[in-house]
Protein backbone atom coordinates (compact mmCIF):
# COMPACT_ATOMS: atom_id res chain seq x y z
CA UNK A 1 0.00 0.00 0.00
CA UNK A 2 1.97 3.12 -1.32
CA UNK A 3 -0.25 5.49 1.29
CA UNK A 4 -1.36 5.74 4.46
CA UNK A 5 -4.58 3.62 5.33
CA UNK A 6 -7.54 6.06 5.44
CA UNK A 7 -11.07 4.70 4.64
CA UNK A 8 -14.61 6.03 5.41
CA UNK A 9 -17.68 5.70 6.28
CA UNK A 10 -19.94 8.34 4.32
CA UNK A 11 -24.19 8.21 5.31
CA UNK A 12 -27.05 10.46 4.66
CA UNK A 13 -29.29 11.50 6.99
CA UNK A 14 -31.99 10.88 5.74
CA UNK A 15 -33.30 8.03 8.32
CA UNK A 16 -32.18 5.10 10.30
CA UNK A 17 -29.42 3.18 9.17
CA UNK A 18 -29.87 0.03 7.15
CA UNK A 19 -28.37 -3.33 7.94
CA UNK A 20 -26.12 -3.18 5.19
CA UNK A 21 -24.81 0.26 5.77
CA UNK A 22 -23.75 -1.28 8.88
CA UNK A 23 -21.55 -4.16 7.28
CA UNK A 24 -20.14 -1.48 5.59
CA UNK A 25 -18.94 0.64 8.04
CA UNK A 26 -17.90 -2.41 9.78
CA UNK A 27 -15.56 -3.38 6.97
CA UNK A 28 -14.29 -0.16 6.83
CA UNK A 29 -13.16 -0.41 10.42
CA UNK A 30 -11.81 -3.59 9.90
CA UNK A 31 -9.50 -2.67 6.80
CA UNK A 32 -8.74 0.09 9.01
CA UNK A 33 -8.07 -1.98 11.87
CA UNK A 34 -5.75 -4.09 9.89
CA UNK A 35 -3.98 -1.74 8.35
CA UNK A 36 -3.14 0.38 11.20
CA UNK A 37 -5.06 3.21 9.48
CA UNK A 38 -7.95 5.39 9.76
CA UNK A 39 -11.45 4.80 9.94
CA UNK A 40 -13.23 8.35 10.38
CA UNK A 41 -17.12 8.98 9.19
CA UNK A 42 -18.57 12.05 7.07
CA UNK A 43 -22.16 12.69 7.49
CA UNK A 44 -23.09 13.68 3.41
CA UNK A 45 -26.15 15.66 3.80
CA UNK A 46 -26.19 17.97 1.01
CA UNK A 47 -29.27 16.42 0.35
CA UNK A 48 -31.39 18.80 2.81
CA UNK A 49 -34.57 17.74 1.27
CA UNK A 50 -34.23 14.42 2.21
CA UNK A 51 -32.63 15.04 5.72
CA UNK A 52 -34.21 13.39 8.69
CA UNK A 53 -34.23 15.43 12.51
CA UNK A 54 -32.59 12.66 14.83
CA UNK A 55 -30.97 10.35 11.71
CA UNK A 56 -27.32 11.98 12.40
CA UNK A 57 -27.60 11.07 16.15
CA UNK A 58 -28.58 7.63 15.62
CA UNK A 59 -25.87 6.56 13.28
CA UNK A 60 -23.10 7.65 16.32
CA UNK A 61 -25.11 5.76 18.44
CA UNK A 62 -25.39 2.47 16.55
CA UNK A 63 -21.87 2.03 15.51
CA UNK A 64 -20.79 3.02 19.23
CA UNK A 65 -23.08 0.17 20.29
CA UNK A 66 -21.47 -2.37 17.99
CA UNK A 67 -18.10 -1.27 18.91
CA UNK A 68 -17.31 0.55 15.73
CA UNK A 69 -17.47 3.94 16.38
CA UNK A 70 -14.98 6.12 13.86
CA UNK A 71 -11.59 7.42 15.68
CA UNK A 72 -12.73 10.70 13.36
CA UNK A 73 -16.18 12.44 12.96
CA UNK A 74 -18.32 15.24 13.49
CA UNK A 75 -16.93 16.66 17.07
CA UNK A 76 -13.73 14.32 17.30
CA UNK A 77 -10.73 14.34 15.89
CA UNK A 78 -11.76 16.50 13.03
CA UNK A 79 -8.09 16.90 11.59
CA UNK A 80 -9.37 17.37 8.08
CA UNK A 81 -13.00 18.95 9.55
CA UNK A 82 -15.94 19.90 9.34
CA UNK A 83 -16.71 16.51 9.11
CA UNK A 84 -20.76 17.35 7.75
CA UNK A 85 -20.61 17.93 3.93
CA UNK A 86 -23.48 20.64 4.49
CA UNK A 87 -20.87 22.90 6.42
CA UNK A 88 -17.98 22.58 3.54
CA UNK A 89 -20.63 23.45 1.32
CA UNK A 90 -18.15 27.00 0.54
CA UNK A 91 -16.00 24.60 -1.00
CA UNK A 92 -17.26 23.04 -3.76
CA UNK A 93 -18.15 25.91 -6.00
CA UNK A 94 -14.40 26.44 -6.96
CA UNK A 95 -13.63 22.82 -7.59
CA UNK A 96 -16.83 23.35 -10.06
CA UNK A 97 -15.91 26.19 -11.42
CA UNK A 98 -12.16 24.86 -11.88
CA UNK A 99 -13.66 21.81 -14.44
CA UNK A 100 -15.40 24.30 -16.08
CA UNK A 101 -12.30 26.36 -16.90
CA UNK A 102 -10.16 23.31 -17.39
CA UNK A 103 -12.43 22.14 -20.08
CA UNK A 104 -13.74 19.18 -17.97
CA UNK A 105 -17.57 20.41 -17.61
CA UNK A 106 -19.55 23.04 -18.44
CA UNK A 107 -23.13 25.22 -17.92
CA UNK A 108 -26.33 24.35 -18.41
CA UNK A 109 -29.50 26.61 -18.42
CA UNK A 110 -31.91 24.00 -19.95
CA UNK A 111 -35.01 24.46 -17.86
CA UNK A 112 -36.91 21.27 -16.02
CA UNK A 113 -39.55 21.96 -18.51
CA UNK A 114 -37.32 21.69 -21.18
CA UNK A 115 -36.03 18.70 -20.50
CA UNK A 116 -39.10 17.49 -20.34
CA UNK A 117 -39.97 18.08 -24.04
CA UNK A 118 -37.43 16.72 -24.89
CA UNK A 119 -38.00 13.40 -23.20
CA UNK A 120 -41.50 13.19 -24.44
CA UNK A 121 -40.27 13.67 -27.41
CA UNK A 122 -37.85 10.92 -27.55
CA UNK A 123 -40.52 9.06 -25.85
CA UNK A 124 -42.79 9.49 -28.91
CA UNK A 125 -39.94 8.22 -31.40
CA UNK A 126 -39.18 5.46 -29.27
CA UNK A 127 -36.24 6.16 -28.27
CA UNK A 128 -34.57 7.33 -24.51
CA UNK A 129 -33.24 10.77 -23.73
CA UNK A 130 -29.76 10.84 -21.87
CA UNK A 131 -28.36 14.19 -21.75
CA UNK A 132 -25.10 13.20 -23.03
CA UNK A 133 -22.05 13.62 -26.39
CA UNK A 134 -24.78 12.65 -28.56
CA UNK A 135 -26.80 16.60 -27.93
CA UNK A 136 -24.61 18.14 -25.58
CA UNK A 137 -24.09 20.87 -28.14
CA UNK A 138 -28.15 21.07 -29.52
CA UNK A 139 -29.24 21.80 -25.79
CA UNK A 140 -28.76 25.43 -24.14
CA UNK A 141 -25.38 24.93 -22.79
CA UNK A 142 -22.18 27.43 -22.59
CA UNK A 143 -20.68 24.83 -25.20
CA UNK A 144 -22.83 26.36 -27.42
CA UNK A 145 -22.76 29.71 -26.44
CA UNK A 146 -20.67 32.42 -26.55
CA UNK A 147 -18.00 33.41 -23.73
CA UNK A 148 -20.00 36.67 -23.13
CA UNK A 149 -23.31 35.15 -23.28
CA UNK A 150 -22.73 32.83 -20.67
CA UNK A 151 -21.63 35.12 -18.33
CA UNK A 152 -24.02 37.58 -19.22
CA UNK A 153 -27.32 35.24 -18.49
CA UNK A 154 -25.06 33.96 -15.48
CA UNK A 155 -24.83 38.10 -14.29
CA UNK A 156 -28.69 38.14 -15.27
CA UNK A 157 -29.34 35.56 -12.39
CA UNK A 158 -30.30 32.89 -14.72
CA UNK A 159 -30.58 29.48 -13.14
CA UNK A 160 -28.11 26.93 -14.26
CA UNK A 161 -26.39 23.50 -13.29
CA UNK A 162 -22.73 22.50 -13.85
CA UNK A 163 -22.49 19.25 -16.07
CA UNK A 164 -19.48 17.08 -16.39
CA UNK A 165 -18.17 16.71 -20.31
CA UNK A 166 -18.14 12.85 -20.06
CA UNK A 167 -14.91 12.47 -23.04
CA UNK A 168 -16.27 11.10 -26.16
CA UNK A 169 -15.04 7.17 -27.90
CA UNK A 170 -13.05 6.38 -24.64
CA UNK A 171 -12.73 2.88 -23.30
CA UNK A 172 -11.70 2.80 -19.55
CA UNK A 173 -10.02 0.09 -17.78
CA UNK A 174 -10.85 0.43 -14.42
CA UNK A 175 -9.85 -1.75 -11.59
CA UNK A 176 -11.62 -2.48 -8.46
CA UNK A 177 -10.38 -4.74 -5.35
CA UNK A 178 -12.97 -7.28 -5.24
CA UNK A 179 -14.40 -7.27 -8.69
CA UNK A 180 -11.40 -7.08 -10.87
CA UNK A 181 -10.38 -5.22 -14.22
CA UNK A 182 -14.12 -3.63 -15.29
CA UNK A 183 -14.44 -2.10 -18.75
CA UNK A 184 -16.45 1.13 -19.46
CA UNK A 185 -17.32 2.48 -22.68
CA UNK A 186 -17.55 6.77 -21.70
CA UNK A 187 -19.97 6.88 -24.75
CA UNK A 188 -22.96 4.82 -22.85
CA UNK A 189 -22.33 7.55 -20.31
CA UNK A 190 -24.72 10.43 -19.18
CA UNK A 191 -23.18 14.33 -18.44
CA UNK A 192 -23.78 13.96 -14.81
CA UNK A 193 -24.98 17.30 -12.72
CA UNK A 194 -22.00 18.21 -10.72
CA UNK A 195 -23.37 21.56 -9.44
CA UNK A 196 -27.19 22.29 -8.97
CA UNK A 197 -29.03 25.50 -9.34
CA UNK A 198 -29.47 25.63 -5.48
CA UNK A 199 -25.76 26.20 -5.08
CA UNK A 200 -25.41 22.56 -3.60
CA UNK A 201 -22.93 20.17 -5.32
CA UNK A 202 -24.68 16.87 -6.37
CA UNK A 203 -23.51 14.00 -4.52
CA UNK A 204 -20.33 13.14 -7.33
CA UNK A 205 -19.06 16.47 -6.61
CA UNK A 206 -18.67 16.83 -3.19
CA UNK A 207 -17.94 13.11 -2.47
CA UNK A 208 -14.90 13.09 -4.90
CA UNK A 209 -13.60 16.50 -3.24
CA UNK A 210 -14.07 15.17 0.20
CA UNK A 211 -12.74 12.05 -0.43
CA UNK A 212 -9.44 13.94 -2.03
CA UNK A 213 -9.33 16.47 0.70
CA UNK A 214 -9.64 14.05 3.32
CA UNK A 215 -6.85 12.02 2.26
CA UNK A 216 -9.34 8.45 1.78
CA UNK A 217 -6.62 6.18 0.76
CA UNK A 218 -9.75 3.18 -0.23
CA UNK A 219 -12.98 3.53 -1.28
CA UNK A 220 -14.92 0.55 -0.07
CA UNK A 221 -18.68 0.94 -0.61
CA UNK A 222 -21.72 -1.05 -1.84
CA UNK A 223 -22.54 -2.10 -5.48
CA UNK A 224 -25.20 -0.13 -5.72
CA UNK A 225 -22.44 2.49 -6.41
CA UNK A 226 -20.56 0.69 -9.37
CA UNK A 227 -22.21 2.42 -11.51
CA UNK A 228 -20.76 5.60 -10.27
CA UNK A 229 -17.36 4.12 -10.57
CA UNK A 230 -16.57 5.55 -14.34
CA UNK A 231 -17.64 9.04 -13.50
CA UNK A 232 -16.23 9.18 -10.36
CA UNK A 233 -12.64 8.31 -11.96
CA UNK A 234 -12.90 10.86 -14.72
CA UNK A 235 -13.73 13.01 -12.26
CA UNK A 236 -10.02 12.14 -10.44
CA UNK A 237 -8.74 12.35 -13.43
CA UNK A 238 -10.05 16.07 -14.32
CA UNK A 239 -8.38 17.49 -11.55
CA UNK A 240 -4.73 15.75 -11.40
CA UNK A 241 -5.59 13.68 -8.00
CA UNK A 242 -4.54 10.28 -7.65
CA UNK A 243 -7.61 7.94 -7.02
CA UNK A 244 -8.07 5.78 -4.10
CA UNK A 245 -8.49 1.99 -4.40
CA UNK A 246 -11.94 1.01 -4.92
CA UNK A 247 -14.00 -1.73 -3.85
CA UNK A 248 -17.29 -2.39 -4.42
CA UNK A 249 -19.19 -4.52 -1.16
CA UNK A 250 -21.98 -7.13 -2.57
CA UNK A 251 -25.41 -6.50 -1.61
CA UNK A 252 -27.12 -8.34 0.91
CA UNK A 253 -30.11 -10.27 -0.61
CA UNK A 254 -33.36 -11.42 1.27
CA UNK A 255 -33.85 -14.87 2.92
CA UNK A 256 -35.59 -15.63 0.24
CA UNK A 257 -34.53 -15.55 -3.44
CA UNK A 258 -32.97 -12.28 -4.74
CA UNK A 259 -33.31 -8.91 -4.38
CA UNK A 260 -31.71 -6.59 -1.89
CA UNK A 261 -33.24 -7.14 1.75
CA UNK A 262 -35.50 -4.61 2.54
CA UNK A 263 -37.22 -3.05 5.67
CA UNK A 264 -40.64 -4.59 4.13
CA UNK A 265 -38.86 -8.15 4.53
CA UNK A 266 -37.64 -7.63 7.86
CA UNK A 267 -41.63 -6.48 8.76
CA UNK A 268 -42.95 -9.29 6.84
CA UNK A 269 -40.56 -11.94 8.36
CA UNK A 270 -40.33 -10.35 11.98
CA UNK A 271 -36.49 -9.40 11.92
CA UNK A 272 -34.98 -6.52 12.33
CA UNK A 273 -32.85 -4.56 9.79
CA UNK A 274 -32.10 -1.84 11.66
CA UNK A 275 -29.34 -1.78 14.46
CA UNK A 276 -31.34 0.31 17.26
CA UNK A 277 -35.18 0.80 17.05
CA UNK A 278 -36.30 3.82 14.93
CA UNK A 279 -39.27 5.52 15.66
CA UNK A 280 -41.25 7.77 12.87
CA UNK A 281 -44.78 8.67 12.63
CA UNK A 282 -45.31 5.90 9.94
CA UNK A 283 -44.31 3.73 13.41
CA UNK A 284 -41.40 1.97 15.27
CA UNK A 285 -39.09 0.08 13.80
CA UNK A 286 -37.68 -2.79 15.52
CA UNK A 287 -33.92 -2.70 16.19
CA UNK A 288 -31.12 -5.70 17.36
CA UNK A 289 -30.46 -3.92 20.68
CA UNK A 290 -34.04 -3.82 21.29
CA UNK A 291 -34.34 -7.40 20.23
CA UNK A 292 -32.30 -8.59 22.49
CA UNK A 293 -29.05 -9.13 20.71
CA UNK A 294 -25.54 -8.52 21.66
CA UNK A 295 -23.35 -6.36 19.84
CA UNK A 296 -20.63 -9.14 18.99
CA UNK A 297 -23.40 -11.33 17.75
CA UNK A 298 -24.47 -8.84 15.15
CA UNK A 299 -20.75 -7.94 14.26
CA UNK A 300 -20.34 -11.45 14.08
CA UNK A 301 -22.97 -12.22 11.47
CA UNK A 302 -22.50 -8.94 9.12
CA UNK A 303 -18.82 -10.17 8.92
CA UNK A 304 -19.59 -13.17 7.30
CA UNK A 305 -21.89 -11.50 4.86
CA UNK A 306 -19.85 -11.69 1.96
CA UNK A 307 -16.37 -12.54 3.35
CA UNK A 308 -14.97 -15.37 5.09
CA UNK A 309 -11.21 -16.29 6.11
CA UNK A 310 -11.32 -19.33 4.07
CA UNK A 311 -11.83 -21.70 6.72
CA UNK A 312 -14.61 -23.35 8.72
CA UNK A 313 -14.59 -20.81 11.58
CA UNK A 314 -17.45 -18.90 12.21
CA UNK A 315 -17.37 -17.28 15.95
CA UNK A 316 -14.97 -14.54 15.88
CA UNK A 317 -13.98 -11.61 18.27
CA UNK A 318 -14.05 -8.28 16.92
CA UNK A 319 -10.20 -8.09 17.00
CA UNK A 320 -9.99 -11.75 15.46
CA UNK A 321 -12.06 -10.24 12.62
CA UNK A 322 -9.72 -6.98 12.45
CA UNK A 323 -6.79 -9.19 12.12
CA UNK A 324 -8.23 -11.54 9.93
CA UNK A 325 -9.94 -9.47 7.21
CA UNK A 326 -8.98 -9.71 3.80
CA UNK A 327 -10.67 -7.35 0.86
CA UNK A 328 -9.55 -10.35 -1.53
CA UNK A 329 -11.48 -12.27 0.20
CA UNK A 330 -14.89 -10.71 0.54
CA UNK A 331 -17.34 -12.83 -2.50
CA UNK A 332 -18.66 -10.71 -5.89
CA UNK A 333 -22.11 -12.77 -5.48
CA UNK A 334 -24.59 -11.58 -2.94
CA UNK A 335 -25.05 -12.83 0.23
CA UNK A 336 -28.26 -14.20 1.55
CA UNK A 337 -29.62 -13.00 4.79
CA UNK A 338 -30.53 -16.09 7.79
CA UNK A 339 -32.25 -14.66 10.55
CA UNK A 340 -32.20 -18.13 12.16
CA UNK A 341 -28.40 -18.02 11.79
CA UNK A 342 -28.51 -14.87 13.46
CA UNK A 343 -30.18 -16.54 16.21
CA UNK A 344 -27.57 -19.03 16.35
CA UNK A 345 -25.02 -16.34 16.81
CA UNK A 346 -26.73 -14.42 19.95
CA UNK A 347 -27.02 -18.33 21.04
CA UNK A 348 -23.18 -18.81 21.25
CA UNK A 349 -22.55 -15.47 22.97
CA UNK A 350 -25.72 -15.20 25.82
CA UNK A 351 -23.38 -18.51 26.73
CA UNK A 352 -20.16 -16.40 27.28
CA UNK A 353 -22.42 -13.95 29.30
CA UNK A 354 -21.67 -14.28 33.19
CA UNK A 355 -24.88 -15.73 35.05
CA UNK A 356 -24.58 -12.54 37.18
CA UNK A 357 -25.03 -9.91 33.76
CA UNK A 358 -27.59 -12.49 32.73
CA UNK A 359 -29.16 -12.47 35.93
CA UNK A 360 -29.11 -8.60 36.34
CA UNK A 361 -30.86 -8.33 32.68
CA UNK A 362 -33.63 -10.77 33.34
CA UNK A 363 -34.12 -8.78 36.61
CA UNK A 364 -36.78 -5.74 35.02
CA UNK A 365 -38.55 -9.30 33.83
CA UNK A 366 -39.30 -9.84 36.85
CA UNK A 367 -40.25 -6.78 38.28
CA UNK A 368 -42.48 -6.51 35.53
CA UNK A 369 -44.25 -9.24 36.41
CA UNK A 370 -44.13 -8.27 40.18
CA UNK A 371 -41.99 -11.20 41.17
CA UNK A 372 -40.07 -10.32 44.38
CA UNK A 373 -38.14 -13.32 45.22
CA UNK A 374 -35.69 -15.14 47.52
CA UNK A 375 -34.09 -17.41 45.10
CA UNK A 376 -30.63 -17.54 43.89
CA UNK A 377 -32.11 -15.66 40.15
CA UNK A 378 -28.27 -16.24 39.16
CA UNK A 379 -28.29 -19.97 40.01
CA UNK A 380 -31.44 -19.99 37.82
CA UNK A 381 -30.12 -18.53 34.91
CA UNK A 382 -27.36 -20.71 34.92
CA UNK A 383 -29.60 -23.62 34.87
CA UNK A 384 -31.79 -22.36 31.93
CA UNK A 385 -29.55 -19.84 29.41
CA UNK A 386 -28.35 -22.81 27.43
CA UNK A 387 -31.84 -23.84 26.30
CA UNK A 388 -32.47 -19.55 25.36
CA UNK A 389 -31.50 -17.58 22.19
CA UNK A 390 -32.27 -14.45 24.23
CA UNK A 391 -32.89 -13.36 27.71
CA UNK A 392 -36.31 -12.11 26.50
CA UNK A 393 -37.05 -15.96 26.66
CA UNK A 394 -35.95 -16.61 30.12
CA UNK A 395 -39.25 -16.32 31.71
CA UNK A 396 -40.80 -19.11 29.74
CA UNK A 397 -37.79 -20.77 30.52
CA UNK A 398 -38.17 -20.58 34.01
CA UNK A 399 -41.39 -19.53 35.54
CA UNK A 400 -42.23 -22.41 37.32
CA UNK A 401 -39.06 -21.67 39.81
CA UNK A 402 -40.61 -18.29 41.02
CA UNK A 403 -44.39 -19.43 40.30
CA UNK A 404 -45.95 -22.70 41.32
CA UNK A 405 -48.19 -24.50 38.25
CA UNK A 406 -51.76 -24.00 37.71
CA UNK A 407 -52.11 -26.02 35.47
CA UNK A 408 -50.36 -29.62 33.96
CA UNK A 409 -49.64 -29.87 30.48
CA UNK A 410 -52.43 -32.75 29.14
CA UNK A 411 -50.28 -34.93 27.28
CA UNK A 412 -47.53 -34.76 30.42
CA UNK A 413 -50.76 -35.49 32.74
CA UNK A 414 -51.32 -39.02 31.01
CA UNK A 415 -47.90 -40.40 33.14
CA UNK A 416 -50.14 -39.69 36.34
CA UNK A 417 -51.46 -43.57 36.84
CA UNK A 418 -53.63 -44.75 39.30
CA UNK A 419 -50.72 -45.51 41.85
CA UNK A 420 -49.14 -42.22 41.49
CA UNK A 421 -51.23 -40.45 44.06
CA UNK A 422 -49.75 -42.92 46.49
CA UNK A 423 -46.08 -43.27 45.49
CA UNK A 424 -46.06 -39.59 45.51
CA UNK A 425 -47.15 -39.34 48.71
CA UNK A 426 -44.15 -42.05 49.53
CA UNK A 427 -41.97 -39.61 47.80
CA UNK A 428 -42.61 -36.64 50.01
CA UNK A 429 -42.17 -38.66 52.99
CA UNK A 430 -38.67 -39.32 51.80
CA UNK A 431 -37.89 -35.69 51.03
CA UNK A 432 -39.04 -34.70 54.77
CA UNK A 433 -36.36 -36.95 56.04
CA UNK A 434 -33.62 -35.56 54.18
CA UNK A 435 -31.34 -33.27 55.87
CA UNK A 436 -28.83 -32.34 53.30
CA UNK A 437 -31.47 -30.63 50.64
CA UNK A 438 -28.73 -30.31 47.92
CA UNK A 439 -29.03 -31.31 44.53
CA UNK A 440 -26.94 -34.36 44.62
CA UNK A 441 -27.75 -35.88 48.11
CA UNK A 442 -31.26 -35.62 47.20
CA UNK A 443 -30.34 -37.42 44.13
CA UNK A 444 -28.98 -40.16 45.59
CA UNK A 445 -31.43 -40.21 48.45
CA UNK A 446 -34.52 -40.54 46.16
CA UNK A 447 -33.09 -43.31 43.54
CA UNK A 448 -31.66 -45.13 47.03
CA UNK A 449 -35.34 -45.31 47.60
CA UNK A 450 -36.48 -46.05 44.27
CA UNK A 451 -33.93 -49.01 43.93
CA UNK A 452 -34.36 -50.91 47.25
CA UNK A 453 -38.26 -50.63 46.65
CA UNK A 454 -37.64 -51.75 43.41
CA UNK A 455 -39.76 -48.89 41.54
CA UNK A 456 -39.26 -48.21 37.98
CA UNK A 457 -37.41 -44.33 36.92
CA UNK A 458 -40.60 -43.26 34.82
CA UNK A 459 -43.38 -44.02 37.57
CA UNK A 460 -41.29 -41.31 40.13
CA UNK A 461 -39.51 -39.20 37.82
CA UNK A 462 -42.22 -38.24 35.44
CA UNK A 463 -45.34 -37.19 37.78
CA UNK A 464 -42.46 -35.71 40.15
CA UNK A 465 -41.47 -33.35 37.52
CA UNK A 466 -44.89 -32.79 36.14
CA UNK A 467 -46.01 -31.79 40.13
CA UNK A 468 -43.22 -29.41 40.04
CA UNK A 469 -43.04 -27.27 36.97
CA UNK A 470 -46.60 -28.18 35.22
CA UNK A 471 -44.55 -29.88 32.13
CA UNK A 472 -42.25 -32.60 31.46
CA UNK A 473 -39.67 -29.75 30.93
CA UNK A 474 -36.80 -27.95 32.34
CA UNK A 475 -33.02 -28.44 33.69
CA UNK A 476 -31.86 -31.22 35.91
CA UNK A 477 -35.19 -31.97 38.15
CA UNK A 478 -32.80 -32.46 41.41
CA UNK A 479 -31.32 -28.68 40.47
CA UNK A 480 -35.06 -27.40 40.84
CA UNK A 481 -35.75 -29.32 44.07
CA UNK A 482 -32.47 -28.28 45.53
CA UNK A 483 -33.22 -24.33 44.23
CA UNK A 484 -37.18 -24.22 45.56
CA UNK A 485 -36.71 -26.11 48.48
CA UNK A 486 -37.62 -28.36 50.51
CA UNK A 487 -41.00 -26.67 51.93
CA UNK A 488 -41.99 -25.71 48.16
CA UNK A 489 -41.53 -29.42 46.69
CA UNK A 490 -44.00 -30.46 49.09
CA UNK A 491 -46.26 -28.24 48.63
CA UNK A 492 -46.21 -28.54 45.07
CA UNK A 493 -46.11 -32.37 45.55
CA UNK A 494 -49.54 -31.88 47.72
CA UNK A 495 -51.29 -29.65 45.38
CA UNK A 496 -50.31 -32.02 42.42
CA UNK A 497 -52.06 -35.00 44.97
CA UNK A 498 -54.78 -32.87 45.46
CA UNK A 499 -55.53 -31.93 41.37
CA UNK A 500 -54.62 -34.85 39.36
Amino acid sequence: MSRPVRVRFAPSPTGPLHIGGVRTALFNYLFAKKHNGVFYLRIEDTDQNRFVPGAEQYIFEALEWLGIAPSETVGKNEKFGPYRQSERKHLYKQYADQLVHSGWAYYAFDTAEALDNHRKQHEAEGKTFIYNWHNREKLDTSLVLSATETEKRIANGEAYVIRFKTPVNETLHLHDIIRGDLKFETNLLDDKVLFKSDGMPTYHLANIVDDHLMETSHVIRGEEWLPSLPLHSLLYKAFGWEAPEFAHLPLILKPIGNGKLSKRDGDKMGFPVFPLEWKSEEGVSSGYREKGFFPEAVVNFLALLGWNDGTEQEIFSLEELAEKFDLNRVHKAGAKFDPEKNKWFNHHYLQQQSNESLAEAFAPTLAEKGISTALDVTKVVSLIKERANFVSEFWELADYFFVAPTAYDEKAAKNWKEDTPHLMQQLISVLENIGDFTSVNIETIVKDWMTKNEIGMGKVMQPFRLSLVGALKGPHLFDIVELIGKEETIKRLEKAIATL
